[in-house]
């Protein structure tokens, strides 16, 4: 199991009694979720008109935090990422309250909720994210499902818990846009219910730290597993189809998908599916004058304000930069970070740029080692010589990472992106993917 990368085994034994305990707690008294209706939302979101910001999503079962109890649910990891006792039912839910706020954006329009949406695995199935104002960004919003095993958080890894993740949209002017957390704060302060919500989690009055900390208490308990696949690794032979199975024997052999997506490249991981890293895969890079915006990067961001890096990444054609944004580092141009496939099928559209519209794109984008003119491509980028029917395997495999609040979607969306598929590849490149890996550029001198 993927968690021996945390844990030697004597940790693990010792672990044995907090991780009891930590299932009791969340299953008992944080996630007791009630039983969640299969959700019925698929395909694109509605379209915007100038100037306007998405409609807030409803809040439904799929909003409330997810119980302990799934197949495949990681214990030991989870104990060592949290502590049990800052799960507490009054936080977890002023957090999920806070979650879906307006008031906390500049002109109470948009809420976490907007790019987060619980009715589709909370993304917001739009290629980049649309906040106050109907203002565009530059980013495809990730998943919130899973985020407590982040290292790190955000596409380029700008920050490091839930808690300072939590903070910065609601000042980012293409967001949420208030002008500070106080001037967000300063809108429910007033608010008697709020006032009693936080004395009862925190034993205090409304103020920002807590009001972070409860929005990222909330993100913690959103963990999803009990996937087909999770059944399948249990025991049930039945659980996932023949050409999942030969999709699982792809990804961690021939497809390569195991060097980005497992902790190591000799384990197989079935838990977190990424290796908490950064790579330029070849995505964006060439409509953009890179070296140009790196130049621009390092006299504009010398200072590393995480305000100002925040606002380049989502606002500004800076954002292709990915990784070197934060790092300055040569080899960090283009990177982002790997994400967790669980719920991928339903998480579209693909990549940070949400410029690939179907799993059959992404997987037609490795099998031909995209990119190959990028002079920071990741080493590990190059043709993969897959037939169609193991891109189909490939991508069954995928589609078993769904949990079963999205399994009614999952199967739309399956049939959705099959169907495509079938007359739509901009992707593929037959002729590349079987021919050899061709010299790749150096970097440019800065």
């Amino acid at each position: 199991m993927p968690v021996t990368a945390y844990f030697s085994q004597r940790a693990l034994m010792r672990a044995t009694f907090v991780a009891v305990l930590l299932l009791l707690t969340l299953s008992c008294a944080v996630l007791a979720a009630p039983a969640v209706r299969e959700d019925t939302i698929v395909g694109s979101p509605p379209a915007l008109a100038p100037g306007q910001a998405p409609p807030l999503p409803q809040a439904g079962p799929l909003v409330e935090p997810r119980s302990s109890d799934q197949v495949g649910f990681p214990a030991a990891l989870t104990q060592y990422v949290i502590s049990p006792a800052t799960l507490r039912p009054a936080r977890v839910a002023l957090g999920q309250k806070l979650f879906f706020e307006p008031r906390l954006s500049g002109d109470g329009t948009v809420a976490c909720a907007t790019c987060h949406d619980p009715a589709r695995a909370f993304t917001d199935g739009r290629p980049v994210s649309v906040g106050i104002h109907g203002r565009v960004g530059q980013r495809n919003a990730p998943t919130i499902l899973n985020a407590l095993y982040n290292k790190t958080q955000f596409w380029d890894g700008r920050v490091n818990t839930l808690e300072q993740q939590a903070a910065l949209p609601i000042t980012n002017p293409f967001e949420m846009g208030s002008a500070t957390i106080d001037d967000a704060v300063s809108r429910i302060a007033g608010d008697k219910d709020y006032q009693s919500q936080f004395m009862q989690a925190f034993g205090r009055g409304v103020n920002k730290q807590d009001m972070l900390r409860a929005i990222a208490t909330y993100e913690r308990t959103l963990v999803s597993f009990d996937s087909p696949f999770d059944q399948f690794m249990a025991g049930d032979a039945n659980a996932i189809s023949d050409s999942a199975k030969r999709g699982w024997e792809l990804f961690n052999t021939k497809a390569r998908c195991n060097l980005c997506h497992a902790l190591t490249d000799s384990q197989r991981d079935v838990t977190v599916f990424t290796d908490n890293d950064f790579h330029n895969i070849g995505i964006g890079i060439l409509r953009h004058r890179v070296g140009a915006l790196a130049q621009q990067a390092e006299h504009e961001l010398a200072q590393g304000h995480l305000e100002v890096v925040d606002a380049a990444a989502i606002t500004s054609e800076m954002s292709v930069l990915g990784r070197f944004l934060i790092t300055k580092k040569q080899s960090d141009i283009a990177s982002f970070k790997t994400p967790d496939l669980r719920n991928v099928l339903v998480t579209g559209p693909y990549f940070h740029d949400g410029s690939m519209q179907s799993l059959w794109d992404v997987v037609d984008h490795y099998n031909k080692g995209d990119g190959v003119t990028d002079p920071w491509l990741d080493e590990d980028m190059q043709p993969l010589a897959l037939t169609e029917p193991e891109i189909d395997d490939v991508v069954a495999f995928l589609a078993s990472l769904t949990s079963p609040q999205y399994k009614q979607v999952g199967d739309q969306e399956y049939a959705r992106q099959l169907a495509i598929s079938k007359v739509n590849r901009p992707q593929r490149d037959t002729a590349r993917a079987f021919g050899p890996k061709p010299s790749q550029p150096k970097p440019p001198p800065f």
